[in-house]
């Protein structure tokens, strides 16, 4: 038997404590406790990531794990998403919609060919277009059209074969392969040993690999593997699942596929297998089986996967990501906190998750303003100072020990400050108003917008003292979001009306466009939610669940919240924020927290004998 040495081609250490910097599957043993000890070596597993915004299968798909794009589906769709490992946002249309596409390549630099037009008597296609990272532009036609292709490569070296040709199967199956340049296609003489559609394919030009399919003859579906090094396909390893409608993603030696059709039925796959090169082994299942989803073609191996949309049926918005890692991952995702001692809505909030206050609000019955302030620990909420007098539709900022309510209905030009126990006046706002935003600290805060009698784009800034009138925002609104500082803050959404996706960054002194959402809301919570560089939106009206996160440049999605809401508080950061009661057809006293994304590294063991 090889020892050690001879695998990993070093020797055991002899340490008196564990490393604090030991590599996954290093060993080395530990003189301190005599034990021979091993840096977890890891497992495999998928977990929940952010939906896709538009519902889709049969698509297009191209990146890595955290950088991905997928583009048109069914129904001959046009439009593009792009995945940052955190969640979707759009990208440039294609020229041409269609679904059944094949797709390689990165996410800025990525190819789109074949697939299915919905036009009347729709045929496969011969297009290719080539994705820039936000626009599509077209790229020389293939030589044989089809749809249902599988595909490898880059933008500049790719590889396509198999799919339907023009008409209804079985005659038009093809095991026609072509290679791509950056601007023409040229036929291979070397053509797929069996003729198939609806496989998975990864790898590169001169090392691709196909994986099971759809074919003709009995049985229908396939578990045949075959390998292309640039000229000729020989025969791999078979699957363990015979099935088609799947996708993978790697390199030739080292490929994950998932998901699927079985036979008979047809049934729908979850199951995961991982190829090393000669065989595949079986893989933690997908937590939702689907089958025709798109993926992110390009991983480095079998070691990281993206599995994104398909059917269930009906098509699915549902991301997962896979990762064999020795570290364990926890996927963001909102959960119950402990509710409110009422239901109440148009409340305001401010502080942390762990460090919350839920100010004001209105409750019923007959819907009457609150004077009531509530704090959270994180885990229980117990009465604070009231205000000193009801109010509903405020704005608030700051923390449970240092916070500023302002404004209100019925355009309210008080403001309020709270110490952790008490609230005193504060100064007078300029412009009364009511759902109005605003970020920053109790000292040195930026109010913005709201409505009067009218929507206003009014901004003003506060020292402790007094408020003071500054650059107007870009675009009178009420009901929008709102995070960051006086010097570096960020507003979304809201109402004009109608509701608006625009967002607006503020320097201090100038307001600039900053990304534009995805899902467009107004009633959005009151308080702020991160930085300028780090939000969370979530909810809105008239009763949402969605949720969007916002780097500096874009927004992009999130998991979404259990019960869809509009008029809610808000407060916390990207990473760990708190929705607090409003309205989700009918006044609720709900809390949720959102924890973001984690990992946490496997610790050390001991190595024993059986």
């Amino acid at each position: 038997m090889a020892g050690y040495n001879e695998i990993r081609g070093l020797r055991v250490k002899y340490l008196s404590a564990d490393p604090s910097n030991a590599e996954n599957g290093q060993v080395w043993y530990n003189s301190a406790t005599g034990n021979l000890r091993v840096q977890g070596i890891g497992a495999g597993a998928w977990l929940s990531g952010a939906p896709l915004s538009t519902a889709r299968a049969s698509m297009g798909g191209a990146g890595t794990q955290t950088s991905t794009v997928v583009f048109g589906g069914v129904p001959a769709l046009t439009t593009t998403e792009e995945y940052n490992g955190s969640g979707w946002s759009a990208g440039g249309n294609l020229n041409t919609g269609r679904s059944y596409l094949a797709g390689c390549g990165t996410q800025t630099a990525g190819l789109g060919f074949g697939g299915y037009t919905s036009a009347p008597n729709g045929q496969g296609q011969a297009l290719t277009e080539e994705y820039d990272g936000s626009s599509w532009t077209a790229g020389g036609a293939a030589n044989t059209s089809r749809y249902s292709a599988a595909a490898a490569g880059i933008q500049t070296a790719a590889v396509i074969f198999g799919g339907y040709n023009n008409g209804l199967p079985p005659g038009n199956v093809t095991n026609a392969t072509e290679e791509y340049n950056g601007s023409s296609w040229t036929t291979s003489p070397g053509t797929l040993g069996t003729a198939r559609y609806e496989m998975a394919g990864a790898g590169l030009q001169t090392a691709a690999i196909a994986a099971c399919g759809y074919k003709y003859g009995s049985p229908l579906r396939t578990t045949a593997t075959e390998e292309y090094d640039g000229s000729t396909w020989t025969a791999g390893g078979s699957a363990n699942t015979e099935r088609s409608g799947l996708k993978g993603g790697g390199i030739q030696t080292s490929m994950l596929i998932f998901a699927g059709i079985l036979p008979p039925g047809p049934g729908i796959s979850n199951a995961t297998e991982a190829y090393d090169g000669t065989s595949w082994s079986n893989q933690p299942n997908l937590a939702t089986s689907r089958k025709r989803p798109g993926a992110a073609s390009n991983t480095p191996g079998s070691t990281t996967g993206l599995c994104v949309g398909g059917q269930t049926p009906p098509n699915t918005a549902a991301t997962e990501e896979y990762n064999f890692s020795a570290n364990t991952t926890t996927a963001g995702a909102w959960a119950a906190g402990a509710a409110v001692p009422g239901p109440r809505q148009s409340l305001s909030g401010a502080g942390i998750q762990t460090a919350a206050l839920a100010i004001g609000g209105s409750v019923p019955p007959p819907g009457a303003a609150t004077a009531e302030t509530l704090e959270y620990n994180g885990s229980a909420w117990s009465e604070g100072g009231d205000l000193p007098s009801a109010k509903q539709a405020m704005g608030s900022l700051g923390t449970q020990t240092a916070a500023l309510s302002y404004g209100g209905h019925t355009a309210l030009a008080t403001s309020e400050e709270y110490n952790g126990s008490s609230w005193t006046s504060g100064g007078t706002l300029g412009t009364g108003r009511k759902y109005l935003g605003g970020f920053g600290t109790q000292t040195q805060a930026a109010v913005i917008a709201g409505y009067t009698t009218t929507v206003v784009a009014n901004v003003e800034e506060y020292d402790g003292t007094s408020f003071s009138e500054v650059t107007d925002i870009p675009t009178a609104v009420y009901q929008l979001g709102s995070a960051g500082t006086q010097a570096a803050g960020l507003s979304w959404g809201g109402k004009t009306p109608p509701s608006v996706g625009t967002s607006y960054e503020y320097d201090g002194t100038n307001w600039t466009s900053g990304g534009a959402l995805i899902t467009i809301t107004g009633g959005q919570p009151a308080g702020p939610t991160g930085i300028q560089t780090a939000a969370l939106q979530f909810g809105g009206y008239p009763s949402s669940s969605t949720s969007q996160g916002y780097d500096g440049t874009a927004w992009s999605t999130r998991p979404s919240m259990g019960v869809a809401r509009g008029y809610a508080a808000g407060c916390g950061t990207a990473a760990a924020a708190l929705v607090i009661a409003g309205n989700s057809s009918g006044v609720v006293a709900t809390t949720e927290e959102w924890t973001g994304e984690t990992s946490v590294s496997s610790p050390a063991s001991n190595i024993t004998t059986s």
